[in-house]
């Protein structure tokens, strides 16, 4: 058994992940868990040392979930980078969560938001249940 509770979302800036971030938030509270959010970055991208991009990122992590979430819930809320493959540092994340929250593209080949590749590899790789999101106005503006 965990700790504490928690759901965690991952979240990359894109509407759909937004879209998760929000629904992450309300299902953190309904389940008085702790809500984790996850950014992943690929290992080889980017310039500069690796701890400054971290601590960047980080920063700009924090600033996009303290505007998305509810002031109440920022000390209930942790904020992760992790550098690799989407799906399975998700899914790796997940491990003793209640909830894994993603985004995805509601006309993708997949469905899903990081070009067919995550949703699939965190259905499989995670114990706990999924949720996949996506954002009404990206679905409103494609169709």
């Amino acid at each position: 058994m965990p700790d504490q509770r928690c759901v965690v979302v991952g979240v990359d800036g894109s509407p759909n992940s937004l879209a998760a971030l929000h629904r992450a938030a309300r299902e953190a509270v309904d389940r008085h868990a702790r809500l984790d959010v996850v950014h992943v970055l690929a290992p080889g991208t980017g310039t500069g040392p690796r701890l400054l991009r971290t601590a960047t990122e980080w920063f700009r992590l924090r600033d996009l979930v303290a505007r998305a979430i509810p002031r109440s819930q920022h000390l209930t809320t942790r904020l992760r980078i992790a550098y690799g493959d989407p799906g399975k540092e998700l899914a790796e994340a997940a491990g003793h969560a209640e909830l894994l929250v993603v985004g995805a593209r509601a006309h993708s080949e997949y469905g899903n938001r990081f070009g067919g590749d995550t949703v699939p590899a965190v259905r499989e790789g995670t114990r706990c249940p999924v949720v996949i999101c996506a954002d009404d106005t990206t679905a409103d503006e494609t169709a």
